[in-house]
């Protein structure tokens, strides 16, 4: 009797494990899913600014409340672009390139945003002017991508739009990150710079890596 107990006690944790990992295929595949959308989608659902010509909107104060428009000058461009052409001899050469761009307009950007003393991870400045959450920090990641991209800069990438990851029942806050992908091989790779101060290299992943990570990992 006692056996027989145990077994359906078992049987129904099997269950609920079989089904919570069912959820958390589904909504990992679907953030996945994602990467595929056009980034204009992002902005539209962030209300944040796509950058046009060569005017960046950063977005700061926490799921992009503050905007503050940049223009990008010929000297910037010209900087940008060889940032990005250092990586020019293979795709994670350019990764690394493009992780140093990010890096670049961190700081480019501080000064007129208020933003050089970001703090990156968790913390709870919530429409604190220069301060960025996630969001801000892959609309902002993603508006220079794509001002490399349209300018013809990027060899072995393309833009995708940002993904989020993260829903409490999996024990994980929200979090999302900036994307691109392999022209070759369709790999995608996250780009995620909120874990990092102002000013720091992002973290450069693969984009299922990313996926599977906790706060802090």
């Amino acid at each position: 009797m006692a056996n027989g107990t145990g077994n359906r006690k078992r049987r129904r944790f099997d269950v609920s494990r079989g089904a919570l990992w069912a959820v958390l295929g589904v909504l990992l595949a679907g953030c996945a899913g994602q990467a595929l959308e056009s980034p204009t989608t992002w902005y539209g659902r962030h209300n944040a600014v796509k950058p046009r010509g060569d005017r960046i909107v950063i977005c700061h104060g926490f799921g992009c409340s503050l905007r503050t428009p940049v223009d990008f000058s010929a000297k910037d461009l010209a900087k940008l672009k060889r940032i990005v052409a250092a990586g020019a001899s293979s795709p994670a050469a350019e990764r690394k390139a493009l992780a140093r761009a990010v890096r670049w307009q961190e700081r480019r950007v501080a000064p007129t945003v208020g933003s050089a003393n970001d703090k990156g991870g968790f913390n709870f400045e919530s429409g604190v002017p220069g301060q960025m959450d996630c969001i801000d920090e892959a609309t902002n990641t993603t508006s220079l991508l794509l001002t490399a991209e349209r300018h013809g800069y990027l060899k072995h990438h393309d833009v995708r739009s940002p993904v989020a990851r993260g829903f409490f029942l999996d024990g994980r806050y929200p979090h999302a990150t900036a994307v691109v992908s392999e022209k070759k091989s369709g790999n995608t790779w996250a780009i995620d710079s909120w874990t990092h101060d102002n000013g720091v290299l992002p973290d450069v992943m693969p984009l299922e890596k990313w996926f599977a990570q906790f706060p802090g990992n």
